[in-house]
């Protein structure tokens, strides 16, 4: 399972929902200036565009469903099996 996947164990918060609002309002304007294939992220306390290919090419995380690491992830988040 790639990590990225996962819900997290932690209800969304006020400062969840405004970092929500300028990814969104930043990716428009990144539609609306006529860029495609593109992301837009957080670096450097600067909110950037990123090319979709460049995040794509790096090998992903992979966590094991048969570890300890997930078990434990199953039961603080009280998912069913």
């Amino acid at each position: 399972i790639d990590p990225t996947y996962m819900i997290r164990s932690v209800p969304a918060n006020a400062f969840d929902s405004v970092y929500c609002s300028i990814l969104a309002q930043n990716a428009v304007h990144g539609a609306m200036a006529g860029f495609s294939g593109i992301t837009v992220g957080k670096v450097c306390e600067r909110y950037v565009y990123l090319p979709i290919h460049a995040i794509t090419k790096q090998k992903g995380n992979r966590v094991d469903v048969k570890g300890k690491w997930f078990s434990n992830m199953i039961n603080s988040t009280k998912q069913p099996d």
